[in-house]
Parts: C-alpha cells; structure tokens; sequence
C-alpha cells in the first residue's frame, strides 16, 4: 500500500479552496503514483451549503473514489488547524483493495457487511444515540468504532459526507481484515479528588458517592464551603461552571482512586445543583455502582497525554509504515487550550512524525463504542 495523499486550503470561495488542495494532492500523486479509491472530505461551518457542490467536484476530479467526511467548526490538516469561522477545506486520499471497506449510511446501510472496525460520524441530535452507537459496534467484529459528532454553529446544523451529503443519523466507513488501523484515545482532564462510587442517584442527578451527599463532596473536592439551600451561591457558580464529572462504569481492578484519566473514563458536563437534596446533575443518566471523580480540564495533562498516545502508536506501528492518519478532537480543547493557535496540531506532527493526517473538531468524540467529551481520538492506518 502506498502512502496516503493529503492537503487542505482556505478561501472565501468553495470551489477554489478545492482547487488549492486538488493541486496539492495531484502533485503528490504524481510523485507516488496513487490510484485513489476511498477519500476524506473535511469541510469548515462556511462550506455546508456548498457540501454538494464540493463532494460533486471531488467526484469529477477523482474518479471511482468513495467518499468521507462530515463539517465542522474547526478543521486539521497536518500541522494546522482552520478555526473562528474560517472558510477550509481538508482532503486525504488512499489506496485501499475496494473489497476492504465500504461506506455506509441511512441510504446505504451497513448490513451484513463483515467489518471489523468502522469509523463514524453521527449526528449529536440523533435519538438514542448512545443506543445506535452500540448496535453500530456489533456489527463490526472488533467492536471498535473511531470518529465524532459534527460540530455547527447555531444558525446551521452541519452535515455529513458519505457518497452523498446527508443530515441525522450515522454515516461512515467500515472496514475489512484487510486494513490495519490502531486507535488511542487522549484524555484532556484531569481530576480534583477521589473517585468514588455512585452510591444514590435519581435519573442524571447525583445525590451520594460513597453514601455521602454528592453536592458536598463536589464543594470539597473544590476546596469552596458548604452551603446550604438558602445561601447565596453566586461566588460559587463560576467555579461549578468550569467543574466536569468523569464516570465510569466498571471498577478497575488494582486502580488508584486518585489518577490521571484513562478511555474507561467518560467526561460529562454538570448541568445543575439540586441543593435542596444536596445533588449534582450529571449530563449522563447515573446508576448505582457507577465511578465518578469530579475534574476540569488541565492543559499540561492534556498535551503530555497527547504525546503519550502518539509515543504509543509509534511503538505499537514498529517498523511498518504510517500510511495516514485521521484524528478527531473536542471543539473545547483546541487552539487556546493547547496555549496557541494549531498547537494540538503541532504536537501530533511532532510526536507522530510526517504522516498525511486530516480531521476535525468536534461536538463530541467516538471510540470503541462510547461518546467522549474533552478527549482526541488518533487512528493510524498501517502499511504491510
């Protein structure tokens, strides 16, 4: 297999943007040889009225290519990254055997295609979505699901690519024994205190970790008083605001209660307080047995996680090449979080190496078949 092609382009106009990056991938080509079969279409919140239009030229340039990709409010490319409403657009092309993978979606589905892993792009307002995740993941052998949620700006909801441009639902491509893709998930929180166990809980609201009242322990962990349900909580709510909840499902065995966050961990918004009942709401529905540790979103921790995978994929890669690389990260971590513009990016060129990579921000990340928050998910495709 031959090593992927990517480019990316911004420009207020659609169609020249696609001419930036088609010059930049057919020059590639040239120097390769690629026959491009399967394509990544990456478009910013500027391009979704003009997706069809994109995908249809992309069509008519590549030929026979099957095509990916969803829009976003922020974009990566290699070493950049396209934020603040910036007109963009990201491509990578690859060669891979047509009877390795298949693309899918609610015109096309999956059926009993055999796939092994799928990547996936899925629409935030799709019911049930955690439900569709799951029977997703059954269809595949491994189980394994990579992708994210395409993220908008409120005055339009975003789209999704799957030979064709669609709204709602799932779309993506599944793929066969035949492609070699390793995947890690990065976490960007890090936690306050303990975790604990969900000992009451009613629906999301969180009542006792530990059969002590949640609220409480929330103040604790934050080193603020407690307060009761008369009190002004006014100086307390900007602190809450900036406060996450990291939950688990199962115990870990030999499992520090105090750690840096590993991909069991699922990073939820708090949504309220109920300090009547001394709760917290959780942006997740809660059961007893649960494990939960209240955390915000560090920096440091972030970036050293973030070299930590790549360090990872490195290794588990060894000696075979990295052909291409799709990573998707939350739209609340990128640019400033990093400490500059296109730094998360840079840091994954830098710790992976030059390897054709493109993806986007997100409202929300897939990996094996949960949705993340806070969180990059990196899939590398490996040659032979």
């Amino acid at each position: 297999m031959k090593p992927f092609a990517s480019a990316h382009a911004t420009h207020p106009l659609p169609q020249m943007a696609m001419a930036l990056a088609a010059a930049q991938i057919d020059a590639q080509r040239a120097e390769s040889g690629l026959q491009p079969t399967l394509g990544w279409l990456y478009l910013s919140a500027r391009f979704v009225s003009a997706a069809e239009v994109l995908l249809d030229e992309a069509r008519q340039r590549w030929p026979g290519v099957d095509w990916v990709g969803c829009s976003a409010i922020g974009l990566i490319a290699g070493e950049a990254e396209y934020f603040d409403d910036e007109p963009a657009l990201a491509l990578m092309l690859a060669e891979l055997p047509r009877e390795q993978f298949r693309v899918f979606s609610g015109a096309a589905p999956l059926a009993r295609w055999p796939a092994e892993l799928a990547q996936v792009h899925a629409d935030a307002a799709a019911p049930e979505l955690g439900e569709l995740l799951q029977d997703m993941a059954s269809h595949t052998r491994d189980g394994y699901l990579f992708g994210g949620l395409p993220s908008s700006q409120p005055t339009e909801a975003g789209v999704q690519v799957a030979n064709g441009v669609w709204r709602g639902g799932l779309s993506g491509v599944a793929f066969g024994p035949g492609i070699e893709i390793i995947s890690r998930v990065s976490q960007g929180c890090q936690p306050l205190g303990e975790e604990r166990e969900v000992s009451d809980c009613d629906g999301n609201l969180l009542l006792a970790l530990d059969g002590e009242p949640a609220l409480d322990l929330l103040l604790q962990d934050l080193a603020l008083p407690v307060l009761t349900e008369a009190d002004d909580w006014r100086e307390a709510l900007p602190r809450l605001r900036q406060t996450l909840a990291g939950l688990r499902r199962t115990a870990l065995s030999a499992q520090p209660r105090l750690h840096a966050f590993g991909p069991e961990v699922m990073v939820r918004h708090l949504v309220g307080i109920d300090p009547a009942r001394h709760g917290v709401a959780i942006g997740e529905r809660l059961h007893q047995g649960d494990h939960l540790s209240f955390c915000q979103r560090n920096r440091e921790a972030a970036r050293r996680d973030l070299v930590r995978i790549c360090a990872e994929l490195r290794e588990l890669a060894g000696e075979r090449p990295m052909l291409g690389a799709v990573y998707v990260s939350c739209a609340g971590r990128g640019g400033p979080h990093f400490g500059s513009p296109s730094a998360e990016a840079r840091i994954v060129r830098h710790a992976l190496g030059e390897v054709p990579l493109v993806g986007f921000f997100a409202a929300g990340e897939i990996a094996h078949q949960h949705l993340y928050g806070y969180t990059g998910v990196l899939s590398v495709f490996l040659g032979p």
